[in-house]
């Protein structure tokens, strides 16, 4: 697969940070953009190599995250790289959505 998108982080500085994980979904908005993740889900894995980890910036309409081109599948330690802050909320259970509490490194249960 080539892509022509500019990433934030270049290969070599993505350190290992977390135990091996599968797979996530996360925008363009982190990974290209920089923005740190401001809404993070995680759903009902589709196979052994999906985490059921969803991220997102927060800036994106629905017209964004419909558009296939603005996200990829990443390792979820590529995400944690880009924002460290989502790290101890990713032993968490399935259905588990989080937003994060502005202007901190902190995040909280979106309940329902």
């Amino acid at each position: 697969m080539s892509t022509n998108k500019k990433f934030k982080l270049k290969p070599e500085e993505i350190i290992q940070l977390i135990d091996p994980m599968v797979g996530c979904i996360a925008t363009d908005k982190i990974t290209v953009d920089g923005e740190m993740v401001d809404y993070m889900v995680s759903e009902e894995p589709d196979n052994d190599i999906d985490s059921g980890w969803q991220f997102f910036s927060g800036t994106e309409d629905q017209d964004y995250v419909d558009d296939p081109n603005n996200s990829a599948i990443y390792d979820v330690n590529t995400i944690a790289n880009c924002d460290r802050a989502i790290i101890p909320y990713l032993d968490l259970p399935i259905g588990t959505q989080l937003e994060r509490i502005r202007a901190t490194d902190k995040f909280q249960i979106i309940p329902g």
